[in-house]
């Protein structure tokens, strides 16, 4: 089994779900591999190849004191991002976004008119509801924490007016440039009142690997008194990971709450922690200096 296989996406995605749930535990790398049916070693290698990081380290990211050293370290704040080269989103697999948003009239219609298809699909973060208009995704629900039924009422929930009609197979490209690493373009079709549209594009300006806070994100978007109103719009945020609500943290440094479950908050920060680590880790290693070869016979 290979680093691109699709085997080692279905066992790295069972991988990092274990090792969030079994975190308090601290269970050790022969214990991980042993569930997944390998080696030590080789679980090691492949899970270090894909995530970027080592399994007991990916673990420690999933700490609380981890999101409180992101809030020190890796603040943005939101209205220099575009200026000082943090325009967003940054994304995984060079993933490229593009979203536009549905009327004002739409939303308050409840969705009346539109055609929603949805699917279930498997992400490094569970299983997950996916839906999408002719625009492109419109919403995505994490079912590891809420289950299956839970999830479909809460997203059917947010347009009653709708026609919905399940069709995997054409969502399966823009989900599989969202979460699968194929490339390409992802489209996302926002579907919100305006106050709410305004907090997700705040939250589109949040790169990869850093995090800010809700008063930073009230203090942005003309609202600095509204910090607990851009809280709910946060957890309205109906296409989770792609407009990255759980880079939003309280000024303490503690996680705050997460719509689909603090679990997934986790695993998504911890994610992105190791690939921004494993690039800057990169970076160094390309600008050390590098040996001259010589030519032969030549003393050094």
């Amino acid at each position: 089994m290979t680093e691109h296989s699709p085997r080692a996406y279905d066992v790295m995605a069972e991988a990092i779900r274990l090792i969030g749930e079994r975190r308090e535990d601290q269970p050790s790398l022969d214990a991980l591999a042993a569930e997944m049916g390998m080696s030590p070693a080789h679980f090691q290698k492949l899970f270090s190849q894909w995530v970027g990081v080592s399994p007991k380290r990916y673990l420690q990211y999933l700490t609380l004191d981890h999101a409180r050293s992101l809030l020190r370290d890796r603040f943005t704040v939101l209205d220099t991002s575009f200026e000082t080269g943090l325009s967003g989103p940054s994304r995984l697999h060079d993933l490229f976004l593009r979203w536009e948003a549905m009327s004002p009239g739409a939303y308050a219609s409840g969705g009346a008119g539109l055609d929603i298809r949805w699917g279930w699909f498997d992400t490094p973060f569970g299983e997950a509801l996916v839906m999408g208009t002719d625009r492109g995704i419109c919403g995505i629900a994490f079912a590891a924490e809420t289950g299956r039924d839970a999830a479909m009422a809460d997203m059917t929930g947010r347009w009653p007016a709708a026609r919905f009609c399940e069709a995997p197979a054409a969502l399966a490209p823009l989900v599989g440039s969202a979460f699968g690493g194929t490339g390409g373009e992802t489209r996302l079709c926002l579907i919100g009142a305006p106050f709410q549209l305004q907090v997700w594009e705040a939250l589109l300006r949040i790169p990869s690997g850093h995090v800010t806070t809700y008063s930073e994100i009230a203090r942005v978007i003309g609202r600095p008194k509204a910090s607990r109103a851009v809280g709910s719009a946060v957890g309205r945020n109906p296409v989770s990971w792609l407009i990255p609500c759980h880079r939003a943290l309280r000024k303490s440094g503690e996680l705050g709450g997460y719509h689909w479950g603090l679990p997934v908050k986790r695993a998504m920060l911890a994610w992105e922690a190791a690939r921004a680590d494993a690039a800057t880790d990169t970076d160094r290693s390309d600008t050390a200096p590098r040996p001259v070869a010589l030519p032969s016979g030549t003393a050094a």
